[in-house]
């Protein structure tokens, strides 16, 4: 085991769990280029069938995301459906929002997969993956000291793999679960404990960090030894209501470090 040393003391850790998105990769230059594609082409066929223009009140609410005056995704709800739903529960909320309109289900289902298509080769054309701040020193010293890390994400185990190999530390990850692998996401135990499944690591040995509470949640059902939540660049002044159930908050990889047990 090794010490995870944070700002409130340390913990001894056999592994070390990471979220992805807003914990990993800086969140709103990867998603929100695609919500904003993906909801762009939405209200923009939608006006096509003659249902009219969405309410530009609307548009933030459908995903839980923050926009400024022409339309930009600029930041998003930790606990919102674009932080912590599965794709599966996006595609509800727009085919949903297309029912409601005036379309069939079946045309609303083939208008959110019309969506995707465009929103996903997007991404694919510009790959746009930011690490979060000081992700490559504490992954290093991970390493360095032979913590194994893996990644659970309420993102598919495919796209996951696509976006860490973009961003160049696949590598560094010897598991990657993401939601299709379990029967219950976030905020249910399954991920995490399959995860210590795969690494031969108990939950109550490892830590969980993570930038929503449906991360901090995930950890405490399993049995986590700390639960870490990640604010990154949040400017919410009140991180604790956000991420309520967290054992110890910091904004930055700078403010963890990893050693050796002093007792190994």
């Amino acid at each position: 085991m090794s010490e995870l040393i944070t700002p409130q003391g340390s913990c001894s850790v056999s592994a070390i769990l990471f979220d992805k998105d807003g914990t990993l990769l800086q969140f709103v230059s990867l998603w929100g280029s695609w919500g904003e594609r993906f909801l762009g082409k939405f209200a923009e066929i939608m006006e096509q069938k003659g249902l009219g223009e969405l309410p530009k009140t609307l548009i933030p609410s459908l995903l839980g995301t923050l926009h400024d005056a022409q339309g930009s995704i600029t930041d998003y709800d930790r606990n919102g459906p674009l932080a912590m739903g599965t794709m599966d529960d996006l595609y509800a909320i727009l085919s949903w929002q297309a029912y409601l309109q005036g379309l069939s289900w079946a045309e609303s289902l083939e208008l959110v997969h019309l969506c995707r298509q465009v929103a996903d080769a997007m991404l694919e054309q510009q790959r746009p993956v930011l690490p979060l701040p000081g992700l490559q020193r504490f992954l290093d010293d991970c390493v360095g000291q032979g913590i194994p890390l893996a990644v659970v994400t309420a993102d598919e185990t495919a796209a996951a793999e696509k976006h860490l190999q973009w961003l160049g530390i696949r590598q560094y990850f010897a598991e990657v679960i993401g939601t299709d692998l379990v029967e219950h996401g976030k905020p249910f135990p399954d991920m995490v404990q399959l995860a210590c499944e795969r690494l031969g690591i108990d939950p109550s040995q490892t830590a969980v960090i993570g930038d929503t509470n449906g991360d901090m949640r995930m950890a405490k059902a399993a049995g986590a030894a700390l639960a870490i939540g990640l604010t990154g660049t949040h400017s919410d002044p009140a991180p604790l209501s956000i991420l309520a159930d967290a054992d110890i908050i910091v904004q930055s990889y700078d403010e963890l470090r990893i050693e050796a047990d002093a007792l190994r």
